[in-house]
């Protein structure tokens, strides 16, 4: 399977889902995963999916530029994820990158 391929689907679902429904992504992370959000580190499925879903925002559209990948032992990768982020309500899009490991893809 070809990883870049992998890559980009898990990112097109990832994001489609955080935008549709944020609390969907709790099957997509595990008690070990760990989310660093503006300094602040989150361990564990539920608390992830807490923070995420306390954020100060209720509708978004991710747009998604560049998806780079690389393998990254035992079956898995690393993504780098970046792209601009519109709020509903709001002129502007902020731009956003985000690092994931993916294991076992």
């Amino acid at each position: 399977m070809d990883p870049d391929a992998v890559a980009k689907a898990f990112v097109e679902h990832y994001y489609t889902t955080f935008d549709a429904n944020r609390a969907g992504l709790a099957n997509l992370y595990q008690e070990g995963s760990m989310l660093t959000f503006e300094g602040q580190k989150i361990q564990g499925s539920q608390n992830i999916v807490a923070k995420l879903t306390s954020l100060p925002f209720q509708q978004c559209k991710h747009n998604i530029t560049t998806v780079d990948c690389q393998p990254s032992g035992a079956g898995g990768m690393l993504v780098f994820v970046s792209g601009t982020l519109q709020l509903a309500g709001e002129q502007h899009a902020l731009k956003f990158s985000q690092d994931m490991k993916e294991n076992r893809l």
